[in-house]
């Protein structure tokens, strides 16, 4: 089969969207919500005659990552025939896709941990998974500070949006959204919803009005022997303070009648187990959430910031984009950050996967020294460049796109 890879167009969305869900053996609901984001100039189609045989599509958004906000490639739809697999299909549209992005990072959600090293992505953060059991949760921190406002849908999406854009600046792994992703955000399509009620939405304020942190879930009625045992979902939970932190954690914690709670996006160091009694009842289980992967070396290390000064020079090695191999010398001050090529001799080495799954402070250097992936030519480089690329918090993703 010739493998001519062409960009789509506004009318093959419904091929390209049946194409992955299929892949990901779902079906494709009648009200989508996902048309609204699509950019058909961003998305690539390989055909077999008339058929659809894989797909790969990329969105316009921005990313937390370390002392800043940076324009990334999201990827999304990558799905591939099951009558095609194993055909070099999916390798390559992300070589082409890899080729053309424009951005010096792209991140997505990995279904399958094993594809998306091959192409020089790497996991670089992971998150908790809570599943609360909440009477064994215990007494929850007392908080009255400010007021929880319940929205609509709509109010949602006009009032949330500087809220959001503000925590991007607070921790690494956050996604920006624009006006058609709001809207994707606040669908909730009747068929999608197993059983739960229909998302409900609140928003703190501050004693002075300010809005400062908000919260979205749905619940769904349960009975066991013992009585009430009804199920909360939350979906988002945003706070910008302390207060709104705590108050709309116990706005959740303490729903009348329910016994359990699930959260699929907890950071590692997601405070919440602190203001209950039996942290344990969180129930944590981890797992990685955004893949990485760095198009430009020098770029995407002179956009972010570092905890630590450091001079340093890292040698790359990238087998998909021959122009990220090389030696780059990274230094950064309070004065700025440069990212360069230098002919100087190296003091770590390591592929372009190690230095994508560092790049959000989720990982240290150290681990992948460990397994032989890096290597340290001067003694106490690795230990420096490892202080200096971590920060403060860790990444969180708080949602699949």
């Amino acid at each position: 089969m010739e493998r001519a890879i062409r960009t789509a167009t506004l009318d093959d969305y419904g091929r390209l969207s049946e194409r992955f869900v299929t892949a990901m053996h779902g079906s494709v609901r009648a009200d989508d919500p996902g048309r609204g984001v699509f950019e058909p100039d961003r998305a690539l189609v390989l055909e077999d005659g008339n058929m659809v045989a894989g797909t790969a599509r990329a969105l316009t958004r921005t990313l937390s990552v370390p002392g800043a906000v940076v324009d990334a490639a999201h990827v999304t739809g990558v799905g591939v025939a099951p009558t095609h697999r194993r055909r070099g299909i999916m390798s390559a549209l992300m070589r082409r896709q890899l080729s053309q992005v424009p951005e010096s990072l792209a991140v997505l959600w990995a279904v399958d941990s094993r594809i998306y090293g091959r192409f020089g992505y790497e996991a670089a953060a992971y998150g908790h998974e809570l599943a609360v059991d909440v009477p064994r949760a215990g007494a929850f921190a007392a908080a009255h500070e400010g007021r929880l406002e319940e929205m609509t849908s709509c109010e949602a999406t006009k009032m949330l949006p500087p809220i959001l854009d503000e925590y991007q600046h607070m921790r690494p792994g956050i996604s920006g959204r624009g006006t058609h992703h709001w809207t994707r955000w606040s669908a909730d399509p009747t068929e999608g919803r197993d059983g739960r009620t229909a998302r409900q939405f609140a928003l703190y304020r501050s004693n002075d009005g300010n809005p400062e942190g908000y919260v979205s879930w749905s619940g769904k009625a349960g009975f066991d022997r013992h009585g009430a045992a009804a199920g909360i979902v939350v979906d988002e939970l945003v706070g910008l303070t302390e207060s709104a932190y705590r108050m709309l954690w116990r706005y959740v914690m303490t729903m009348d009648l329910a016994t359990s709670l699930t959260y699929r996006f907890g950071a590692v160091d997601e405070p919440v187990g602190q203001l209950m009694a039996n942290p344990r009842a969180l129930g944590p289980s981890v797992r990685d959430t955004l893949w990485l992967r760095i198009t430009d070396v020098a770029d995407a290390l002179s956009r972010r910031r570092y905890a630590t000064d450091i001079d340093t020079v890292m040698e790359v090695v990238d087998d998909l984009l021959p122009l990220n191999t090389g030696r780059f010398r990274l230094s950064a001050d309070p004065t700025g950050v440069s990212c360069t090529r230098t002919d100087r001799l190296p003091d770590l080495s390591m592929s372009v996967a190690e230095l994508s799954g560092v790049y959000l402070a989720g990982r240290r250097l150290t681990e992948f020294a460990a397994a032989g992936r890096v290597t340290e030519h001067r003694d106490g480089a690795l230990a420096a460049a490892t202080t200096a690329f971590g920060w403060p918090v860790a990444p969180k993703s708080i949602e699949v796109f």
